[in-house]
């Protein structure tokens, strides 16, 4: 039995998505060798099709996954206490390549339980052995790379290449940040031999590159703050799919999140304390690039501006004065753009912080810019009257390319939300596109560099299936080949509105790990199924790196109900999902001060129970009338005891809804999830036994249709999957 989405900043963030063809290898050259007589099919290595490999119980599960891969059927590597690491001999001064080695075998030595010998890598060829190598022929993992890379160079080279023999593995890169992609190849390579009794490498080779350069990740740490732990945390994360950009949002209208010593009344007085400290801020940055990860600061102005005003006021277009609002939604408050005292302060603060942040490019914001400040200020109108500003939209131009001087006498790049899109912007800025694919277009036809987030909001709680089919550059854009080059990659967003440190890792992974595969992988990986049977592995793999999305959900069900037994509650999450969008927020007023300890906050998007149902649903309804009727097929035994487990869920859940009142919103989806099981499996009997005579009455479809109703912003996301059941036809 099995182990039983979504309000928009605006609405028009819900894009049509593209779906790609069918899985294949890229390159020509590399597929003919996988299909080699000394390879496997391309289903089998990649795990499309569950098979075992030279003795193992575990089918591969690669994400992202490389460009060409090819296996042969030669005996595995086999792991032991002897395994070590031989790092290049002229490459001792790198310092990074040495932690990374080190990290890998923490980490391997803690997936397999093996105490080596060699806890620390060697250098060079290995002529002589060490003390516990003597007279023994030990396997080794040999290490090659030309240089060390550098993380905040745009296009760095990250490819790498993978020779796995019997008696040896090669990973060779051009730069230590292709190594580091290599390792964290390796660790999800890694298989259990039964056989043997040992775990293993399929020998074969692995030779992988980026689609995009930049694979990023938006952490809001302004809405909710969110502590070093958690940065940290997931930034291991983003390496362990490879992802190279972490996008710290670190201002906005409910908090200033960085200490500034030139302004001090920036974080004292618009962070309610709350605030990370230089020195963390160079922690960060180190551990990030430590795992070739480049940090990206977001000091969002001239809207969403409110924590700056607070502490002063004199840089705003109303006279003040300012305080931090607990609501969430845009500010009308703005800074004045016609102020010379506004561009000496920015020059200071911007000299201040770009000390802290090596990275070439900054990001200001500029998204959603309220103008009613602007256009009730007499000072401004007449401003813009003396300079021919003829609109609001030219004055934020007016900002934003002083801005921008700012920033390049500083050595740094603009980067901006689309809405900084304008003709009279430098050519070197970067938009970020929120609003759809038609601003990113627009801005490589108009020569900007770009970077996608439309499609990839992860706070909107949409399935990993919708954000894996959103496609950067699908085959249909509407851009040349040196436009198409302009694309840098993409986002994934996590806004944090409704996510305290407690529950943002359940809103990030393991969905993310998807959007890391559309920016890695070349295009035409596409399979949503496989895509989703390697998340699942991939996921439980993540919980090394600290992340609490797993351990953290049970435990906020044990919270809901006191310590209490949560079986019956758990069967019922299990099957919801938050609400779609920022829906939430409309359905329930929240503030920055609202709990996130509910069943909502507990519910996870693209929950894996109801993705599993619908998958079994999906080879039910598509399987013939004959092997409908066999009732020891495993689609249908599973969708049985999974309807069966809902029917009889609301009379063990009923006593704890009673109990506690805090699960009292969600009474009606338990009823509701009770009365469409029995629906369903009258439905699933109906199709088993070709029946006609069986029928759904209009009180049957009525409960049907309330089930789709969503209550305390959570929905039982299998309801329209047995509603599916009951409208399939019988030949």
């Amino acid at each position: 039995m099995i182990a039983c989405c979504r309000s928009l900043r605006h609405s028009f963030l819900f894009a049509s998505f593209i779906a790609c063809g069918r899985l294949f290898f890229a390159s020509e050259r590399g597929l003919q060798e996988i299909l080699s007589s000394e390879a496997s099919s391309i289903q089998d290595l990649l795990g499309i099709l569950p098979r075992k490999r030279q003795g193992s119980n575990m089918t591969l599960a690669l994400m992202p996954i490389p460009w060409q891969v090819s296996f042969t059927k030669d005996d595995p590597f086999l792991l032991d206490t002897d395994f070590y690491i031989e790092l290049p001999e002229n490459d001792n001064s790198d310092e990074r390549l040495l932690r990374a080695a080190k990290r890998f075998l923490r980490r391997l030595s803690g997936r397999t339980g093996l105490f080596f010998e060699s806890n620390s890598p060697a250098y060079g060829k290995n002529e002589t052995p060490s003390f516990f190598q003597w007279n023994k022929k030990s396997p080794v993992l040999k290490i090659r790379c030309g240089r060390r890379g550098d993380e905040t160079k745009l296009k760095e080279d990250e490819s790498y290449s993978i020779e796995i023999a019997t008696a040896q593995i090669m990973l060779e890169a051009e730069t230590d940040l292709g190594i580091l992609h290599g390792l964290e190849t390796l660790l999800q390579l890694l298989s259990v031999d039964p056989f043997r009794q040992s775990y293993s490498w399929p020998t074969g080779s692995i030779h992988d590159k980026p689609r995009f350069p930049w694979r990023g990740l938006l952490i809001d740490a302004s809405r909710h703050f969110m502590p070093v732990d958690v940065i940290q945390r997931n930034i291991d994360a983003m390496a362990a799919v490879k992802l190279n950009v972490l996008h710290w949002h670190l201002t906005d209208d409910q908090g200033f999140r960085i200490e500034s010593k030139e302004f001090p009344k920036l974080h004292e007085l618009g962070s309610a304390g709350h605030y990370y400290k230089q020195n963390e801020i160079t922690y960060i940055v180190a551990y990030a690039a430590d795992r070739g990860i480049r940090v990206i600061p977001e000091f969002d102005l001239p809207g969403h501006a409110t924590s700056w005003l607070v502490g002063y006021p004199e840089l705003g277009s109303a006279p003040g004065p300012y305080e931090l609002s607990p609501y969430w939604g845009i500010s009308e408050h703005v800074m004045d753009p016609t102020k010379d005292a506004l561009y000496s302060f920015l020059e200071t603060f911007l000299h201040e912080m770009t000390t802290l942040f090596p990275d070439p490019f900054v990001h200001m914001g500029g998204d959603e810019v309220k103008i009613n400040e602007w256009n009730e200020s007499a000072t401004i109108q007449q401003y813009m009257l003396d300079h021919n500003i003829s609109n609001a939209h030219e004055l934020q131009a007016y900002f934003n390319n002083r801005v921008a001087s700012i920033l390049e006498k500083e050595g740094k790049i603009m980067i901006g939300w689309d809405e900084i899109l304008h003709p009279n912007m430098p050519k070197n800025i970067v938009i970020q596109s929120w609003r759809g694919h038609d601003s990113m277009i627009q801005a490589g036809q108009q020569g900007y560099r770009s970077i996608l987030s439309n499609g990839y909001y992860i706070d909107l709680c949409l399935s990993a299936e919708t954000h894996y089919q959103n496609d950067p550059l699908p085959l249909d854009v509407n851009l040349t080949r040196e436009e198409q080059e302009l694309v840098l990659g993409g986002e994934a967003t996590m806004w944090s509105e409704f996510v305290s440190p407690e529950t943002i890792d359940s809103r990030i992974w393991p969905r993310t790990a998807a959007i890391a595969e559309r920016l890695w992988s070349p295009q035409n990986v596409s399979d949503t199924h496989d895509m989703y049977r390697r998340l699942d592995i991939v996921s439980y793999q993540l919980e090394e790196h600290g992340l609490t999305y797993i351990k953290n959900y049970e435990m906020m069900l044990r919270r809901l109900v006191q310590g209490s037994d949560i079986s019956a509650l758990k069967n019922l999450v299990d099957v919801l999902e938050p609400v779609p969008g920022y829906e939430r927020g409309q359905q329930l007023g929240y503030t920055t001060f609202s709990p996130l300890t509910r069943v909502v906050d507990a519910a996870r998007p693209d929950a894996p129970v109801a993705r599993r149902f619908r998958f079994l649903v999906e080879e039910f309804l598509q399987s013939s009338p004959t092997d409908r009727a066999d009732t020891n097929r495993s689609a249908y035994v599973e969708i049985v005891e999974c309807l069966s487990l809902w029917r009889d869920n609301h009379g063990k859940l009923s006593t704890s809804i009673e109990r506690f009142p805090i699960l009292q919103e969600v009474q009606q989806l338990s009823v509701d999830l009770a009365d469409v099981a029995v629906i369903g499996l009258k439905a699933v009997e109906r199709l088993r036994s070709m029946n006609k005579r069986i029928h759904f009455s209009n009180a049957e479809r009525r409960s049907l249709n309330r089930a789709r109703k969503a209550h305390g912003q959570t929905f039982l996301a299998v309801a329209y999957d047995i509603r599916l059941l009951t409208l399939e036809k019988i030949p």
